[in-house]
């Protein structure tokens, strides 16, 4: 029985009982089922075997006793090496000692690919570093931590589209190759586009402005680039944005939208992940009072706030009025509330040429920046776009950009321009935020930052 499986071998296991995924293990108890996994680890006790399989959807431990299994199966569980592959049939069991409720009488096994002791997986359970682990990504994602992140990452993206979807929303794809930056060449990565320059997209906006001039309400989800030559906790070179953009809406309205959608993606995560979130350890109740409304705070007010945090020696620098927020801005201010705060009306100079003026004092744009709680900082910005032709075509020569690679853009303010507005969403922040991750970069399978990108 201990000998690798070739796939018709593998076939002639899988008649003996129904094949079940750990996850919905509770569907079967007192039932023999297959499983098709991986041994994680492995403990001894006497004549007691209790090795531990994940198959991808959660991890089960099976019990085993000499007496209990033919002799075969038995020397092939205790020579078991990490990371094996396996099909194991056994009898579902409830425990409620054991982590998901249930253990697996084992009743048989066959060895699919045995991992050599000459050449163990290097990934234990011992510590690593982080340049060791990150150097070994592809197989670091076999952890259960890890593999909690990636299942809460999906549902993430899953409750995201299931939003939009459900409310009207036409999801829409941008260009990944532009012909020009939509917030500032500085943070383009460049391409050869058959003799002539194009950009990694940094954001699906521009685009989504035009399609929902055609259909009213869109969105759209994908990759996007940014070349900025960053190192901190926040940041990697490429990430997952989604970006709804909506006829006939103000900010106010852009507001309202922005919170219902953060609070039903948290509120799907707590119900259909609940699991996953308590293996990492994440406190729940932090999560639990995400609801509207949102505090919502003037740039002037937010501004005074962290220049009294500095008086009061709880931050190291005062705020220059009139600047953005660097990072340790947002995470003081975010972390004054249990719930994301919606910063808006900065001033205009230090936001992005598409920004709508604020008709009661034009030296403020009509933009909001979402900070997560818990000092996580800005998961959402957004803004009302400018709709006049005029202003449109003034800002884009004060920021010296190619008005030839923008005529598409202004044509959307020639032919039938009505207010309208959007924000963008960065997946990677929202999971480090929902997971509470002390880095992005165990927020996505394979990040890219500033000097990695292996594997």
């Amino acid at each position: 029985m201990s000998e690798e499986l070739t796939p018709k071998a593998a076939e002639s296991v899988r008649m003996h009982a129904p094949v079940a995924a750990i996850a919905a293990i509770g569907r079967h108890e007192g039932e023999s089922v297959i499983l098709h996994g991986w041994l994680y680890n492995l403990r001894e006790s006497g004549k007691l075997l209790f090795p531990i399989f994940r198959d991808g959807t959660g991890v089960i431990q099976g019990v085993a006793h000499v007496k209990s299994v033919p002799p075969a199966v038995f020397d092939a569980l205790k020579n078991l090496t990490q990371e094996s592959s396996v099909v194991v049939q056994g009898k579902v069991r409830a425990d409620k000692r054991a982590p998901g409720g249930y253990e697996l009488d084992i009743e048989d096994l066959q060895v699919v690919q045995r991992v050599p002791e000459a050449d163990p997986f290097p990934i234990t359970l011992k510590e690593h570093g982080v340049d060791f682990l990150m150097e070994r990504r592809h197989l670091w994602l076999r952890t259960p931590r890890q593999s909690a992140i990636l299942r809460i990452r999906a549902e993430i993206m899953r409750a995201a589209a299931e939003y939009f979807d459900a409310n009207g929303f036409i999801r829409t794809d941008p260009p990944i190759l532009t012909p020009a930056a939509c917030e500032g060449t500085s943070t383009l990565f460049p391409v050869d586009y058959f003799g002539d320059p194009a950009y990694l997209t940094q954001s699906g906006q521009l685009y989504a402005e035009a399609t929902a001039l055609a259909l009213g309400k869109v969105y759209s989800f994908g990759p996007t680039f940014r070349a900025e030559k960053s190192k901190t906790r926040r940041h990697l070179t490429e990430f997952w944005m989604i970006e709804p953009e909506v006829a006939f809406m103000d900010l106010d309205g852009l507001l309202e939208l922005a919170e219902n959608f953060l609070s039903h993606i948290v509120q799907s995560v707590l119900k259909n992940r609940g699991a996953e979130l308590e293996a990492i350890g994440r406190d729940l109740s932090k999560l639990q009072n995400i609801a509207p409304p949102f505090p919502r705070l003037r740039y002037d007010e937010a501004a005074e706030m962290l220049n009294q945090a500095h008086k009061k020696g709880e931050l190291e620098q005062p705020f220059e009025y009139g600047n953005d927020f660097g990072s340790p801005d947002e995470t003081w201010l975010s972390a004054q509330f249990d719930r994301p705060v919606m910063v808006h009306r900065y001033p205009a100079h230090v936001k992005a040429f598409y920004m709508e003026p604020d008709p009661e004092d034009s030296r403020y744009a009509l933009c909001v920046d979402v900070l997560a709680p818990e000092g996580y900082g800005e998961i959402i910005g957004g803004s009302q776009r400018v709709s006049s032709f005029e202003l449109l075509n003034a800002r884009i020569a004060e920021h010296n950009l190619p008005k030839d690679a923008f005529e598409w853009y202004l044509d959307l303010r020639r032919y039938g321009s009505v207010p309208h507005s959007g924000f963008g969403m960065g997946i990677e922040r929202v999971v480090a935020w929902i997971c509470a991750l002390d880095h992005v970069r165990e927020t996505i399978p394979f990040p890219r930052t500033l000097h990695r990108m292996y594997p």
